[in-house]
Order: C-alpha cells, then sequence, then structure tokens
C-alpha cells in the first residue's frame, strides 16, 4: 500500500526532476491504484515530453521509476501520462481493437496486427477477452512481439 508519505516524496522528485530538465508543469498525483501510482503532467510543450510513439514518455516513466525506488522500498509502478497522451491512445487502442475484431469474425480470417508493446498488447487483449466470436494471441519475441486476433 502506498502511504501518503510516499506520495509526497513522488510528488517532490517528479518537480525536481522536471525544474532541473527546465520543463515549466503542473503535477496531479491520483488515487493509487494497489501499488501504482497514477502521475499526471500538463504541460505546453508535451511533443517533446511524449517523443515518437510515446518513447520519451516511456524513458521518463523508467528513469523516474529509477529515482523513486533509492526513496521507496516497497515495490510500486508509476504510471504517467503528459497531457493524456496515454489516455486518447487507449481509447484509441480500444475502438481499433474492436473494428478488427468485427472484421475478424465477420470475414472468419486472422488477422495479424503490427508489433506493439506490451501495454498496447495487454489493452486489445483485455477489450477483446470477453467477446465470444474472437480471441487473441501474441506471437514473436521482443520488440517483434504482435497480436493475432483469430475467430472461434
Amino acid at each position: 500500500m502506498i502511504t501518503e508519505e510516499q506520495l509526497q516524496q513522488t510528488r517532490q522528485t517528479i518537480r525536481e526532476f522536471f525544474e532541473k530538465t527546465g520543463f515549466d508543469i503542473e503535477i496531479e498525483i491520483l488515487t493509487p491504484d494497489d501499488r501504482t501510482i497514477p502521475v499526471n503532467i500538463s504541460t505546453d510543450d508535451p511533443k517533446v515530453l511524449i517523443g515518437q510513439n510515446g518513447q520519451t514518455l516511456a524513458d521518463v516513466q523508467h528513469l523516474l521509476k529509477a529515482m523513486l525506488s533509492r526513496r521507496i522500498s516497497e515495490q510500486f509502478y508509476i504510471d504517467l501520462d503528459i497531457n493524456n497522451y496515454k489516455k486518447k491512445k487507449i481509447a484509441y487502442i480500444k475502438e481499433n481493437a474492436r473494428e478488427w475484431a468485427n472484421e475478424v469474425s465477420l470475414n472468419r480470417e486472422d488477422k495479424m496486427l503490427s508489433p506493439m508493446p506490451s501495454y498496447e498488447r495487454r489493452v486489445i487483449h483485455m477489450e477483446l477477452a470477453n467477446r465470444s466470436d474472437v480471441r487473441t494471441e501474441s506471437a514473436g519475441q521482443g520488440i517483434d512481439r504482435f497480436i493475432i486476433i483469430r475467430p472461434t
């Protein structure tokens, strides 16, 4: 369980990090979900912090987690979002997943998706988990891992 003191340490560490990098930000730490600390950052210059396909955002999240691990001894996760980029991307992925599943169900043919990060694959698996007309599976290795949507 994440304590209030750990949340304050998180806020302070994130504030110091972004002050040192010269970004003007607003920090919102949401209610922790089990061991995950959701952090929303608002800034006037999100493109630099998000990077291509969210890669810089993932790197900043990893760096902040490493910095906070020195202060928080128990296992925890940081879920960093900048100007709701992840929230919008997840909504987009879910919408595409439903469309792809409808296509697979209609055509009765497998659909192989492009390689994607694990969190994106997880979103698709979860979005389609309750459908009885299709099933999903991951294939491939490392950065080349992808999803196959199959008719049932």
